[in-house]
């Protein structure tokens, strides 16, 4: 895979899977933009790696629900890496984790408004330029809870589930104008998220998983990246299971 010259913006870059995937991009040649809202030491550390390795980075704080916001970090990106080729949708979103019988609405909610308006955002931002270049690939990152349910995620699953549908939306209407969209879902990763499962949980997942462990964030970066390059070209609308065949049909 060889990305020279193009610019991936990944959201929620700063840690976990975000990170790895900026790291991976780079070194595949692109210059990246890492996005992020509190984390700005990690994603500094992030930028500094890329740099050191002889590529091109830029911080890009914005909170990707603003869409005052991320119109100024991609200008700002536009202005010191060039237009953007990739967008990689990341950003966590928190959620409530309850059982659905004791959820409020404005719970729910919260979870599936802050998931679909970042989404939204940074979609409706890249995507016209990328049209009128004719050339574009949107990668979302999904999560397995939108196809297999899991105690207390109603919010999280559901949200994701909406993503996905909304994914086959941008990739149909972008196709005609050489742009893709695909997501990638993966199932539990060991990152800053996912730190407060309990390692028996872990281990649990891990034995029902034909790969017989849990997944870094480094597993699911590699798919990214084939998704973000020309070899690509002819996907799009699909959603790859990065879950090391745990929910093999």
């Amino acid at each position: 895979m060889n990305l020279q010259g193009k610019v991936a913006f990944i959201s929620g870059g700063a840690r976990g899977i975000g990170a790895a995937t900026a790291l991976m991009l780079a070194k595949q040649g692109a210059s990246v933009a890492v996005n992020y809202i509190q984390q700005e030491e990690s994603a500094q550390t992030i930028v500094e790696r890329i740099r050191n390795s002889g590529g091109k980075a830029e911080l890009a704080r914005a909170d990707v629900r603003d869409p005052e916001q991320v119109s100024k970090a991609i200008a700002h990106i536009q202005t010191t890496l060039g237009d953007i080729d990739i967008l990689v949708s990341n950003a966590n979103m928190s959620f409530v984790m309850k059982p659905l019988i004791e959820m409020q609405w404005e719970e729910f909610a919260q979870k599936l408004n802050d998931e679909m308006k970042a989404t939204f955002t940074l979609t409706q931002a890249v995507l016209p330029a990328m049209i009128a270049r004719k050339y574009g690939r949107i990668i979302y990152i999904s999560s397995s809870a939108a196809e297999v349910a899991s105690p207390y995620f109603t919010a999280h699953g559901s949200a994701k589930a909406a993503l996905n549908g909304f994914a086959k939306y941008v990739a149909l209407e972008s196709a005609p104008h050489g742009v893709t969209a695909n997501v990638v879902s993966p199932g539990l990763v060991q990152t800053d998220a996912s730190r407060y499962t309990p390692e028996a949980i872990k281990q649990q997942i891990a034995a029902m998983t034909p790969l017989q462990r849990v997944a870094v964030p480094d597993d699911v970066s590699g798919a990214i990246a084939f998704l973000a390059s020309e070899e690509s070209r002819f996907l799009t609308g699909t959603c790859t299971n990065v879950n090391g065949g745990m929910y093999m049909a």
